[in-house]
């Protein structure tokens, strides 16, 4: 009678701890997908400003300042290559914004 007594008692401790393992992972799971999201739009919001600097195709000195600007935020927001490399090519150029890199630019915001 003891052990069908101990083993009666073992059912409800047993299924209080699968329960919190599954409430935990469900936590794990929204607070992941809560941070996927947090982190697409950021990288979206960081290329939205990009993409609209660069829409007309001229980079004036004030564009080039900012575009500048967001190189680290562009590369800290994982913004695809496609647009951080031509954007710090622009970034890293003196006087001259070089053209390909404008284009390659605006090929990426187009895309």
């Amino acid at each position: 009678m003891k052990r069908r007594l101990a083993a009666l008692s073992a059912v409800p401790l047993m299924l209080l701890l699968a329960g919190c393992g599954a409430v935990e992972e469900a936590a794990s799971n929204a607070a992941s997908d809560a941070a996927s999201k947090v982190a697409t739009a950021a990288a979206d919001e960081v290329k939205r400003q990009i993409c609209t600097v660069i829409d007309d195709g001229l980079v004036s000195v004030e564009d080039k300042q900012v575009l500048a600007g967001l190189v680290s935020a562009a590369r800290t927001a994982g913004v695809p290559t496609e647009i951080t490399t031509p954007l710090g090519e622009i970034a890293a150029a003196g006087d001259q914004v070089p053209e390909g890199s404008v284009k390659a630019l605006r090929d990426a915001c187009s895309a």
